[in-house]
């Protein structure tokens, strides 16, 4: 029994690595740092984070499942085509749920909880103010984490979950005005629920996940992303 239950942490342990890597080249991808065309070197990789080869291998395997990376017979893994369309598809449907937990956040909230999200919008604007790109992500993901929490919609939340691990988090600094689209935009939706105004609370969240979105399109662009592609 022992020896079955350290099994299935040494599993665990591994399948959470493996998550890790996947998240890591998804930003990889979606920031533009590679793209169709090059390929994706799994020693670098694990160069890179500090571990073996394995758990890179099984994490390009799991991404290449979700159509984000092709499998070339004898030479390797390498980006999936990424257009336009897709960025924007991904951000739009990033934007609905985002927007619903809002909404439905905004019947809900109580003073407490509004009290905590403004403390974590001043932790991340002063994070802005002080160039400290870090600080305003862990901010970010607190802010939002604390609005889905409030919605009280798991379902939903988990679905989200599932769009929005296409955003590059580990590239925010590279991305002209993504710090401050946070810093900003989180203003009209603390409005929105501190008014209790479900709608205003939808759009506003909305309007601020598609803002994101077109920020990444004109930073690939800026980028030459898609030309590169087209090589």
């Amino acid at each position: 029994m022992t020896v079955a239950l350290s099994g299935d942490r040494a599993l665990g342990r591994r399948r959470q690595l493996s998550d890790e890597v996947a998240a890591y080249v998804r930003d990889l991808i979606m920031s533009g740092q590679v793209g169709h065309g090059e390929f994706l070197r799994l020693e670098r990789i694990a160069e890179d984070l500090g571990i073996s080869v394995t758990p890179v291998r099984e994490a390009l395997l799991s991404l290449r499942g979700e159509g984000f990376v092709t499998l070339e017979p004898r030479r390797g893994f390498m980006p999936a085509p990424l257009t336009r369309q897709d960025v924007q598809d991904l951000f739009e449907a990033q934007a609905y749920f985002a927007g619903e937990l809002a909404a439905r956040a905004a019947g809900k909230i109580t003073e407490t909880e509004l009290a905590s999200l403004d403390r974590t919008q001043a932790q991340l604007e002063r994070a802005f103010e002080a160039g400290d790109a870090g600080g305003v992500e862990r901010a970010n993901h607190q802010f939002h984490r604390l609005i889905n929490l409030c919605a009280g919609s798991p379902k939903t939340a988990w679905l989200l979950q599932l769009v929005a691990r296409y955003a590059p988090g580990r590239f925010y600094a590279g991305i002209e005005g993504w710090t401050r689209a946070s810093a900003d935009d989180h203003r009209l939706v603390l409005a929105a629920l501190r008014a209790g105004d479900a709608d205003a609370a939808r759009q506003a969240m909305r309007a601020h996940i598609r803002h994101a979105g077109t920020l990444l399109v004109v930073h690939l662009e800026a980028q030459g992303f898609w030309d590169a592609q087209a090589e």
